[in-house]
């Protein structure tokens, strides 16, 4: 288990990140790659994750330089999801060639100790290793993650209304009792599942919660207790759609209407739409509501997330894009369309 004790600074200063971290996504999705375990919602990813790297000649690269970094279980080193990552891939990347070579050979030593580090790994203190290394990354990034952006960005869209949600419900307690299954809150200390037993204390410093598309089980702490803390944490799956009978077209076309738009456009709002506001803004019964919000999500421009008693809905980026086209270009947009990061 992995107890995180808070101070009554740290409670002022949680945080759910503002947007997909692509460094910790890369890791992640190392993860799934590699493993069958809990791969049931990522088998179209995985498919397509695999032939893109066949085809872009990438297979060797990954194989012999990613996957021995990041092992199935256990540890793999820090300076591969640094803080600069929030900022984006490029500042992520910038982030691991400007890590101390001490620290990266530090680093390396103890995944070497732990059992799953490659033999040139003392190597990467060589600031040309990691040139190579930031090289496929960022080619592995472009190859696999970000082909998937869009619905990347809207889970983790839908999980940021679920945790505004939730604050607004149940206050801090409620949102550190969420992060992760099994999570439990008991103040000053917030327990989650972890393959090993330790403690981390935030002195003053909070906490950044970051959801992953790509984590699975249990939540994720950074080794090294002396770096900003974060917990990142899986995103909510749905199984895999299946296509509707009658071709691809048919879900978009069903769109075609006020009603629809109409509840595209309640879903809009900062912190989503129950489906009973759905109904209400669209002038419908609930279950109208939510038959409607169901040929949305089918076309891929809505998410639906379970909260407490209730169903919220956000748009997926795409959804977000057909209302800023449709809006008039004097109007006050109710919410900007979401970017892909």
């Amino acid at each position: 288990m992995l107890r995180i004790h808070f101070t009554a600074a740290d409670l002022t200063r949680v945080r759910v990140a503002a947007s997909p971290d692509p460094l910790w996504e890369v890791c992640m999705s190392l993860h799934r790659l590699r493993t069958r375990q809990a791969r049931r919602p990522y088998a179209p990813w995985y498919r397509a994750a695999r032939t893109r790297l066949h085809e872009g000649g990438l297979s060797g690269a990954v194989r012999s330089l990613l996957l021995p970094l990041v092992p199935r279980t256990g540890y793999f080193p820090d300076f591969l999801t640094p803080a600069e990552s929030a900022e984006g891939l490029d500042a992520g990347l910038k982030g691991i060639l400007a890590t101390s070579p001490d620290r990266v050979l530090d680093e390396a030593r103890r995944l070497s100790r732990a059992g799953g580090g490659p033999s040139w790994g003392a190597r990467l203190a060589e600031k040309e290793v990691r040139s190579r290394l930031t090289r496929t990354i960022r080619a592995y990034h472009d190859a696999v993650v970000a082909p998937h952006g869009d619905e990347i960005q809207a889970r983790f869209e839908a999980e940021r209304a679920v945790r505004a949600r939730t604050l607004l419900d149940g206050g801090l307690d409620g949102l550190l009792r969420t992060p992760g299954s099994g999570a439990e809150w008991k103040p000053p200390v917030l327990t989650v599942g972890y393959p090993v037993d330790r403690d981390l204390y935030l002195e003053g410093r909070g906490l950044r919660l970051i959801p992953s598309y790509f984590c699975r089980g249990n939540p994720v702490a950074l080794a090294d207790p002396g770096l900003e803390p974060v917990l990142v944490y899986p995103l909510g799956h749905e199984s895999p759609r299946r296509p509707p009978p009658g071709g691809q077209g048919e879900p978009l076309a069903a769109l075609i209407g006020r009603t629809r738009a109409a509840v595209l456009s309640a879903a809009a709002s900062g912190t989503g739409a129950t489906t009973g506001e759905l109904a209400l803004a669209a002038g419908v019964s609930a279950s109208s509501a939510s038959q409607h919000a169901t040929a949305l999500r089918n076309a891929g421009l809505l998410v639906s997330r379970r909260h407490a008693m209730s169903v919220l809905h956000t748009p997926t980026p795409l959804g977000s894009t057909l209302l800023a086209a449709d809006r008039p270009a004097d109007s006050s947009p109710g919410r900007p369309p979401a970017e892909v990061g």
